[in-house]
C-alpha cells in the first residue's frame, strides 16, 4: 500500500473524480457498441474497491440528450450494482439541502433517504450533451436523481443571474465546500461573468477552514472571442477546479498563477473523436482531501480501447513521392499500408497482459496530400483492415492545408477557403451557420433574421430535437419586425421598407441581450407547441380509458367473491428515523440546524493576509505502474530511407511524454506542500 493509504483516516475524504463518460456513444456499432458501458463498470468498480466516500462526475454522463432505453437500463443496472449496499457513509452534509437540490422532487441527498440503501453517493452536474431541455426542463440525470442513484446539483434556474450555493460536507475535522455549475452556452456565461452576474456564495462561519472545490463543464480552450470561459473569471478563493467538457486527459492539477488555484482536467473515458487530444491515455482520479491539503492519484483505465494516430506529409518526401509519377498513387497506398501495419504491431504489444482491453484498436493515419497529389479510394483501402481495426471506414484521413492568401481582384474560390476543420476542435452548429452566411452571396444573405439567432435555433433543432424551433423563431422575429414597421408608420414603398428592416436588424445584432431574449421566447413557443401536440395526441384515448374503467368497475361490483385489498407485504424493517449511521446525521434535512448563512464572494478580496493562516498542500501521484518494454522505432521510416515529419501519438507514448513538475517529496507525508507557492494578494 502507498503512504497515502496510511493517512486514510476519519478526517480524510476519498473522492473518485471522472468526467465525460458519454454513456451510449456508438451503442449501435457492432464493434464499439459496449465500450462506454464496460468503462463505466470499471470506474464504479474502482470506486468500490478503493472504498471512496463519494463519486464526483463533471458532466456528460450520457452522450445523447435523450438516451436510449438500453443506455438508461444499463446505467441504472451498474449504479445499483456498485453504489447500493450496507457500508455506512462516513460524512455528513451540513448545508441546507432544500437549496442544494431545490429543483428535485426529493430535495435531500440520496443516502439519507430511508427507502434507499446507498453505500457510495454520486454527485454530478450536467454537461452540454445531457443538459435540461423541453417544457419541464428535464434531463436524463433527473431520471437517475428521481430513482435515487445520483445527486444532481449545480443547476441554474435563472438565465439572468447565477448564485452558486455550495454543498457543505464534513468528515471529522475536514470540511469541503462543493460548488457546481452545469453546462451553460459559453457565450451567454461569458457575458454573465463580464457583467458580474455570477456569484459564488461562501459560508460566513469559519470561511478560511473550508476546502473549496468547484466543478464546471465549459470550453476551457479558446474557440472564439467569447466561446470559452477563461480561468481568470473564476473566484480566487477556490482551491481546486474539476474541469469537464475537454476530452484530453490532463488530470494532474496545474496551477493558475494569477488566481492561485489548481485545475484538474480528467478528460473523457471514451474516444469520441479521432483527434490528437483523445490519443492521450485515459485516467480517473482518486482525490484525497484532509484539512486544506489534497492529493490526486491517477488511476489508468484498463478497458479503454487503444487509439493510435500518426501524421504523414507527402510533400516532405520528394525522393519517395513524385506527383508526376503515373504510379505515385500505388506508392502512397503501399506506404500507408506499412504505417498502419506498424501501428497495429505496437497495439498488439501494448495489449499483452491486459485481457480486459478490447482486441481491435482505433487507428487513424492522417495524410496531407498538398503539393499536387491525389487521394486514393478510402473505402477500397479500408477493406484490408475490416477484421483488424475498430474503425475501418475512417482509418485514413486525407487533408490539405488551408490557402493562406488569395490574389486581389480574382474571384475567391470558396472550395479552397473552406476545408474540413482540424480534428480535436469542437465544431458547433452556430459556427457553421455563421460561416455559411459570411461567405454566401448577397442574394442568399439574411435580411430579416440574424445569423446568431438562426444558429441558436438550428442548434436546438439538431441537439434537442426541437422540430419547431426554426419555424417559431422566424414567426417571432417576423411579428416583431411587423410591429416595428407599424409603429414607425413606414410608407408602402419597397425600398424604404427594406432600408428600415435592415436598420432594425442591425440594431438587434448590436443588442445581444435583446437577441437572447428573442431566442428564448422562440424556444419557449416551440416547447409549448410541442407540449400541446403531445397533449392532443394523448387526449383521444381519455374517453376510451374512462369507458374501460367504468366497465371494469361494473364487473368488479357484480363479483361477490371479490376479496379485500391485500395488506402490505415484506417491509424494510426500519423507518427513516432508524437509519443509524448512514450519514452520521441527526439534524433534520433543510432545518434550522442544517441551514448555513452565506455571503457573496464579491464583497471583499479573498486572498488577503487573514485568509493565509492555513497550511495548504498538494501532491500529484502519477504512479501508473507502467513500463516501456518494447521499443517503438519506426521500421517503415527505416525501410523507406526517409525521415518523415510524422507525429506518432499513442496513448502510452503521450502519457509518458508529459512531465509534471513536483515539489520536494516528504517520506512521512504524501501530501506535497505548496504553501511556498502561494503569495498574498495586495
Amino acid at each position: 500500500m502507498s503512504s497515502a493509504d496510511a493517512l486514510d483516516d476519519e478526517n480524510t475524504f476519498k473522492i473518485l473524480v471522472a468526467t465525460d463518460i458519454h454513456l451510449g456513444f456508438m451503442e449501435k456499432d457492432a464493434v464499439r457498441g459496449n465500450d462506454t458501458f464496460v468503462t463505466l463498470d470499471e470506474i464504479l468498480r474502482l470506486a468500490q474497491e478503493n472504498e471512496v466516500d463519494f463519486i464526483l462526475l463533471g458532466g456528460d454522463l450520457f452522450h445523447e440528450n435523450k438516451p436510449s432505453r438500453k443506455t438508461l437500463h444499463t446505467c441504472l443496472e451498474l449504479f445499483r450494482k456498485y453504489c447500493m449496499g450496507d457500508r455506512p457513509v462516513q460524512f455528513e452534509i451540513i448545508s441546507d439541502q432544500s437549496v442544494n437540490f431545490g429543483f428535485s422532487k426529493f430535495p435531500w441527498v440520496n443516502y439519507q433517504d430511508g427507502n434507499l440503501n446507498i453505500s457510495i453517493p454520486v454527485f454530478s452536474i450536467h454537461g452540454n450533451h445531457d443538459d435540461p431541455t423541453g417544457v419541464d426542463a428535464l434531463c436524463a440525470l433527473d431520471i437517475l436523481s428521481c430513482a435515487g442513484f445520483i445527486n444532481h446539483f449545480g443547476r441554474s434556474m435563472s438565465v439572468e443571474k447565477i448564485d452558486i450555493s455550495p454543498i457543505l460536507l464534513q468528515k471529522g475535522s475536514t470540511k469541503i465546500a462543493l460548488y457546481g455549475l452545469g453546462s451553460i452556452p459559453d457565450e451567454r456565461l461569458y457575458r454573465m461573468f463580464v457583467n458580474k452576474k455570477v456569484t459564488m456564495l461562501r459560508p460566513k462561519e469559519d470561511e478560511n477552514s473550508w476546502f473549496n472545490l468547484f466543478v464546471i463543464h465549459q470550453n476551457r480552450s479558446k474557440h472564439g472571442s467569447t466561446n470559452f470561459i477563461p480561468e481568470q473569471f473564476l473566484d480566487d478563493f477556490i482551491d481546486l477546479v474539476i474541469w469537464g467538457h475537454e476530452h484530453e486527459c490532463k488530470i494532474a492539477p496545474t496551477k493558475n498563477e494569477q488566481q492561485l488555484f489548481y485545475v484538474s482536467q480528467p478528460g473523457s473515458s471514451v474516444v469520441t473523436s479521432l483527434s490528437p487530444g483523445e490519443a492521450v491515455k485515459k485516467h480517473v482520479g482518486l482525490l484525497r482531501i484532509k484539512g486544506r491539503k489534497m492529493n490526486m492519484h491517477k488511476i489508468p483505465l484498463q478497458t479503454v480501447r487503444q487509439f493510435f494516430m500518426e501524421d504523414v506529409v507527402l510533400a516532405n518526401h520528394p525522393n519517395i513521392f513524385n506527383p508526376d509519377n503515373p504510379k505515385v498513387t500505388q506508392v502512397i497506398q503501399s506506404f500507408c499500408v506499412e504505417k498502419i501495419e506498424e501501428m497495429l504491431e505496437n497495439a498488439e504489444r501494448e495489449r499483452l497482459g491486459n485481457s480486459r482491453q478490447p482486441e481491435k484498436p482505433l487507428i487513424r493515419l492522417r495524410v496531407d496530400y498538398s503539393g499536387g497529389f491525389e487521394p486514393f479510394n478510402i473505402h477500397r483501402f479500408s477493406q484490408k483492415f475490416v477484421d483488424r481495426v475498430a474503425n475501418p471506414k475512417d482509418i485514413i484521413h486525407f487533408f490539405r492545408h488551408r490557402e493562406q492568401k488569395e490574389k486581389m481582384g480574382e474571384e475567391i474560390n470558396f472550395g479552397k477557403l473552406t476545408t474540413k476543420p482540424l480534428e480535436g476542435t469542437t465544431l458547433r452548429v452556430e459556427d457553421l451557420v455563421k460561416q455559411y452566411f459570411q461567405t454566401a452571396e448577397k442574394n442568399v444573405q439574411l435580411s430579416l433574421l440574424t445569423e446568431r439567432g438562426m444558429g441558436e435555433a438550428v442548434q436546438e433543432f439538431v441537439d434537442k430535437e426541437e422540430k419547431d424551433a426554426i419555424e417559431e423563431l422566424v414567426k417571432y422575429q417576423l411579428e416583431k419586425t411587423q410591429r416595428f414597421l407599424k409603429e414607425r408608420h413606414i410608407d408602402a414603398l419597397e425600398d424604404k421598407i427594406d432600408e428600415e428592416v435592415r436598420r432594425f436588424r442591425e440594431s438587434r445584432q448590436k443588442n445581444t441581450n435583446e437577441e437572447d431574449d428573442e431566442v428564448r421566447e422562440a424556444m419557449s413557443r416551440a416547447r409549448a407547441l410541442r407540449s400541446q401536440l403531445e397533449d392532443s395526441a394523448s387526449a383521444f384515448s381519455a374517453d376510451d380509458l374512462m369507458s374501460m374503467d367504468l366497465a371494469e368497475q361494473m364487473a368488479n361490483n357484480s363479483d361477490d367473491s371479490i376479496s379485500a385489498a391485500p395488506s402490505r407485504g415484506r417491509g424494510r424493517g426500519r423507518g427513516r428515523g432508524q437509519r443509524g449511521g448512514r450519514g452520521q446525521n441527526s439534524a433534520p434535512r433543510g432545518g434550522s440546524q442544517r441551514g448555513r448563512a452565506f455571503k457573496s464572494s464579491r464583497q471583499q478580496p479573498s486572498r488577503n493576509v487573514a485568509t493565509k493562516n492555513y497550511s495548504e498542500m498538494i501532491e500529484v501521484d502519477e504512479s501508473d505502474e507502467e513500463e516501456d518494454i518494447f521499443p517503438t522505432t519506426s521500421k517503415t521510416d527505416q525501410r523507406w530511407s526517409s525521415t518523415l515529419s510524422s507525429k506518432h501519438m499513442s496513448q502510452s507514448q503521450i502519457a509518458k511524454g508529459v512531465d509534471f513538475e513536483s515539489e520536494e517529496e516528504d517520506d512521512d507525508d504524501p501530501f506535497m506542500s505548496i504553501s511556498s507557492l502561494r503569495r498574498n494578494r495586495r
